[in-house]
């Protein structure tokens, strides 16, 4: 483990200037949040200057030890985890890391995780096991690395295993989705007893282009904000649907454009869930669980959500 402070270089990592710095770039600033399309919001889910992992412990928690390597092959900057504070209460955090200069987006791969930065995650998820503390995880990657490589170390059973392993910890899980969520990548960090998504990020299984390279055969703006909005990847759609607890607010703008508020907003939220999941036995925790991830898809099916249906009778 390596010790690190709140506020404090970390492997080269500062927070850069993030303090409320203004934003640069072709996404929406100015609106209602309600009034913006899928595309438009994962414009802003993308937008370089988004608070990422690192950002958001340096400002949330204190006295953090990240946990580095896997023990069977090597570390992946692509996941950031360890123990640390949040307020009072000591917790476990895992997180993906996606970096901002070229150098430290290739050395994380642009946050698409390997195997062993799943198995790095495992290790953070057991530790949590072993010692009672509440699981917090931040999730932003497109997926996971599909490379040759990661594949011959076992990238499916890496994904595989930690999603059977957060389904059995018995401590409070909770999900945030601050940047993309995007396939498995992101379900390996996602089973949680509450999952909540800020309200300008997107969760999806596939990302809006790659669904329209296979629906359309094409790319094209047109192609791509078609696939967006059908694939319902932003937070109201999947709060609707019953796929997210909750959404978190953002800023005017989006979390970017004042990253402290962002900051603030998303750590009042993770304590009130906290404080309602702690009051809960470990096998309650782990039953409620359990419960969540078999009822989804429910109120889909019950309310006729596929287009052109028509009511029985």
């Amino acid at each position: 483990m390596k010790a690190n402070s709140n506020g404090h270089k970390r492997n080269g990592h500062k927070r850069r200037g993030l303090k409320n710095r203004p934003s640069g770039g072709a996404a929406p600033e100015a609106g209602l949040a309600e009034s913006l399309s899928a595309i438009e919001r994962v414009r802003l889910a993308r937008h370089p200057n988004r608070p990422q992992t690192l950002d958001y412990i340096d400002l949330l928690m204190r006295d953090f030890f990240e946990v580095h390597g896997d023990r069977r092959f090597a570390d992946d900057g692509a996941i950031v985890a360890g123990l640390g504070y949040f307020g009072r209460r000591a917790i476990a955090l895992v997180g993906h890391q996606r970096g901002r200069s070229t150098t430290e987006r290739i050395k994380r791969n642009f946050g698409k995780p390997h195997p062993e930065g799943y198995r790095k995650a495992a290790r953070v998820y057991e530790l949590a096991q072993q010692f009672s503390l509440p699981l917090v995880t931040l999730i932003d990657t497109q997926g996971a690395e599909s490379g040759v490589g990661a594949e011959e170390r076992g990238q499916t059973e890496a994904i595989a295993r930690n999603l059977e392993l957060m389904s059995r910890l018995t401590v409070p899980v909770i999900a945030c989705v601050i940047g993309e969520g995007g396939s498995g990548g992101a379900m390996a960090l996602g089973v949680a007893n509450v999952v909540l998504m800020q309200e300008n990020a997107c969760y999806s299984v596939i990302t809006p282009e790659g669904c329209a390279a296979i629906l359309f055969r094409a790319g094209g703006e047109e192609n791509v904000s078609t696939a967006a909005a059908a694939l319902k990847l932003s937070a109201p759609d999947l709060v609707e649907l019953g796929i997210i607890d909750a959404i978190v607010p953002e800023p005017t703008g989006g979390a970017h454009t004042a990253p402290a508020e962002a900051a603030h907003l998303l750590g009042a939220s993770l304590a009130h869930h906290l404080e309602s999941l702690v009051k809960l036995k470990p096998a309650e925790l782990r039953r409620a669980r359990e419960r969540k991830f078999a009822a989804m898809g429910s109120a889909y099916i019950t309310r006729n959500h596929v287009e052109g249906d028509v009511p029985a009778g």
